[in-house]
């Protein structure tokens, strides 16, 4: 039996004590996987849009923030967005005025800050409790021809910008030039161009008019550096496919693989 994977979850929240208390959650568990956390309603936008996240974790005042848990709301319901996860919202307002107004712009779940048995792990543990009725209704609410609604240039974009954002969750470098090989890589072999991790950095050796050895021992360093730099539980949240044995770090080969297959099952 396959092993289930992480839930995908973003969370928008101003608190850094509240940030810290929703990672620590997650790092004691291996259920839930926060694929960005933000501040700002226009970067928790963008996030949703490239992220993919399953269900987002909204703050609905960020007074210490950008924006607001309301103009998130009204971003996305006027945004053109296939498949939208669920919204569960926090706030500390007890107004059931404020809580049928978030329902109306497209809120799931409402979470009162102040109720006694108020926790971040209480809010992962329902998400997760309705994980699979959530599936059911995503399927729900992709409509029967997705590519219809996102040009090819948009959906270029998505891949894109998706593929940045995963480096980014493991540390690989934007100033190591293996990032833009790695990158380039992954973009192939999402789009079968190629249809293997060799083969697609071939292709970008040729591309760059140089060797496949120069674009390997690049692609390598920019691994090993994020690797030796970057916290080890980041780096088993977010890349969870085999390492190798005697180096401790992913092969080249697995790494463009791994997020390849990720990412294609999102897209």
């Amino acid at each position: 039996m396959d092993k289930i994977k992480p839930m995908p979850v973003l969370l928008i929240e101003d608190d850094v004590a509240e940030c810290v208390n929703y990672k620590d959650c997650a790092n004691r568990r291996t259920d839930v996987s926060f694929v960005g956390m933000t501040s700002s309603s226009e970067e928790g936008l963008r996030y949703l849009k490239s992220r993919l996240p399953e269900a987002v974790i909204l703050d609905l005042e960020l007074h210490k923030g950008k924006g607001s848990g309301l103009q998130f709301l009204a971003d996305l319901k006027a945004a053109n967005i296939a498949l939208r996860p669920l919204i569960v919202v926090t706030t500390n307002s007890p107004s059931h005025v404020v809580y049928n107004h978030v329902r109306d712009m497209g809120a799931d779940l409402v979470f009162y800050k102040q109720q006694s048995d108020y926790s971040p792990d209480m809010v992962i543990s329902t998400l997760l409790a309705l994980r699979k009725s959530l599936h059911a209704t995503l399927r729900d609410r992709l409509p029967d021809d997705i590519q219809s609604i996102e040009s090819p240039e948009d959906r270029r974009a998505r891949i894109a910008e998706r593929i940045d954002a995963e480096l980014e969750l493991v540390g690989i470098n934007v100033k190591y030039k293996g990032r833009i090989y790695l990158h380039e890589a992954i973009y192939l072999l999402i789009t079968k161009e190629k249809n293997n991790p060799e083969a697609v950095v071939s292709q970008v050796a040729e591309i760059h008019k140089t060797s496949y050895s120069a674009v390997a021992r690049a692609i390598k360093t920019a691994i090993v550096r994020a690797w030796d730099m970057s916290n080890i539980e980041d780096l088993q949240q977010h890349y969870t496919a085999r390492i190798d044995v005697r180096t401790g770090i992913p092969t080249m080969t697995e790494f463009i693989h791994y997020y390849a297959d990720k990412i294609s099952k999102t897209m």
